[in-house]
């Protein structure tokens, strides 16, 4: 999938397809008219993530978390609650946690990990509305070799010379909020990060494109390590990486290509909305 505009004209395109009014208005992020529509519309993004999540098999007990800034009080945000599947999340279950790591909104706990993590990457980083952590099989598998991704298909370049690894507190569980201060300070900008020995983690300005680019991520792990098992992967060159990465790897490409998954849990699990 590629936004590109035509050379001679002011046309653009989305993979040849023109983009008129109407397809520009079907193809981005709503706008909302209230702070409580938007942050209604979070929380079931957020729900509905958790259950592709689930389903995509990125559970590990009770690891791994998903949060979204609130609207309005941008200093707190939504997650879900610790020891709940992600495959049964819905709306009600999902509480809302200050920066102090305190349960503002919800009768259930947080996870303690979740809190010192995203609450740091949230206070460092005020362009991340929504990150997505989970102990998926391959995501920490390729983290245990302490290795950025490389340019070895088109879903790779969405990375290029966009993310980093991070080695501080690798492995360990994180419990403090000084160590989670670390590992953000280690994560200034990009739209992912690789905790050596730990898993992935990726960051947005929507649930859909944090929670795409996570899933996305997690195939490239695990298409790198299958190459190099069976070989030694050819590189996409600097140009074509670079160019791939900016035709398809910015936060509105990210989620626009979140919503056939959208479509999908929305149809099969319509009780995420309770």
């Amino acid at each position: 999938m590629a936004i590109i505009e035509n050379q001679t004209s002011t046309k653009k395109t989305i993979d040849g397809i023109e983009l008129t009014p109407k397809t520009v208005t079907q193809l981005a992020p709503p706008k909302f008219a209230t702070v409580e529509q938007e942050r209604q519309h979070r929380k079931e993004k957020l729900a509905g993530a958790m259950r592709i999540f689930g389903r995509l098999g990125f559970g590990e007990g009770v690891a791994g978390h998903i949060t979204v800034r609130d609207p309005e009080f941008t200093d707190h945000f939504w997650v879900n609650p610790f020891a709940k599947s992600f495959r049964y999340m819905r709306v009600s279950d999902l509480i809302l946690v200050n920066h102090d790591g305190e349960v503002v909104y919800g009768s259930q706990p947080v996870n303690r990990a979740a809190f010192c993590i995203h609450a740091a990457i949230h206070q460092a980083r005020p362009d991340v509305i929504s990150a997505a952590h989970a102990h998926s099989p391959f995501g920490k598998s390729w983290s245990s070799l302490g290795r950025k991704l490389d340019p070895i298909t088109q879903d790779s370049c969405y990375f290029y010379e966009d993310h980093t690894v991070i080695t501080e507190q690798g492995g360990a569980v994180v419990l403090e909020i000084s160590a989670g201060q670390e590992i953000a300070a280690k994560f200034p900008k990009g739209k992912a990060a690789i905790h050596q020995n730990h898993g992935l983690f990726t960051v947005s300005d929507t649930v859909d494109a944090a929670a795409f680019w996570f899933i996305t991520m997690e195939r490239s792990c695990q298409a790198q390590l299958m190459a190099e098992a069976a070989g030694t992967p050819k590189l996409i060159p600097h140009e074509m990486a670079s160019y791939t990465r900016d035709l398809t790897g910015f936060p509105a490409a990210g989620w626009l290509q979140f919503q056939p998954l959208w479509e999908e849990i929305c149809r099969t699990d319509p009780d995420l909305f309770d």
